[in-house]
């Protein structure tokens, strides 16, 4: 029998299919959240590129605006420019309450890792502030950690750090600095279960990488030994 039937989580991904069938958020096309054909059009993060923030660089080393940054994160990486496709993505999942994209977005980042491998043992999501959690229902970046997790086998741990400051968000500040200063102090660490632990920081987007370094800070504050940013896109 069990030669015959399709595991249980197949059965169910079918049913879902047929009771909610997925459209395409690029061109509409039913089948996929993000066909192969908006696949192709997808702006991807090629080397070189700066070691730091992860944007593109001609020679490969730190970019103007990371020389003279006193960094706490060990680097941030990410497959996609943050535009066409991807935005959309990104905004249905964390605006539009479309909270099955973040299987696709994680199998992006799976994908990327595979291509790009990062140090780390654990997935940390970046939190979100138990207001905008309220408002919002869910924290889209613990969405993409756990599915990250599921797809890499790499444990999750989501109650560790916590974001006990309200910040504006990040696209709302002008400069680099005013977001940094918008995300300093900002986050907190409960304990030190992640003492000694590499850790991935999941989120969705990076600005200017203010909130993963603030996070950063107070994870090797707490005894982390290395910290990477992993983010779907980068916002130029």
């Amino acid at each position: 029998m069990a030669n015959v039937l399709p595991p249980l989580t197949k059965l169910k991904k079918v049913a879902l299919d047929l009771l909610f069938p997925q459209w395409c958020i690029g061109c509409g096309r039913e089948g996929d959240y993000i066909c192969e054909s908006c696949r192709q059009t997808l702006s991807v993060i090629t080397p070189p590129i700066c070691p730091r923030c992860g944007r593109p660089q001609s020679q490969g080393i730190l970019c103007h605006e990371c020389v003279d940054w006193v960094a706490e994160i060990d680097g941030i990486r990410s497959p996609f420019f943050f535009d066409g496709v991807i935005r959309r993505a990104v905004h249905e999942l964390k605006y539009r309450n479309l909270r099955a994209l973040a299987s696709s977005l994680a199998e992006f980042l799976r994908d990327y890792l595979v291509e790009n491998p990062v140090t780390g043992d654990v997935l940390v999501p970046v939190p979100l502030h138990r207001r905008r959690y309220r408002e919002r229902g869910y924290n889209q970046s613990a969405l993409l950690a756990r599915e990250l997790g599921r797809l890499s086998g790499l444990p999750v741990v989501e109650n560790c750090l916590i974001r006990h400051g309200y910040a504006l968000p990040q696209a709302r500040s002008a400069s680099v600095g005013e977001r940094r200063d918008n995300v300093a102090d900002t986050f907190a660490c409960r304990d030190g279960q992640l003492r000694g632990r590499e850790v991935i920081l999941v989120d969705d987007v990076s600005t200017s990488g203010a909130t993963l370094d603030a996070c950063a800070g107070m994870l090797k504050s707490a005894g982390a030994v290395a910290v990477w940013g992993l983010v779907i896109a980068l916002e130029l």
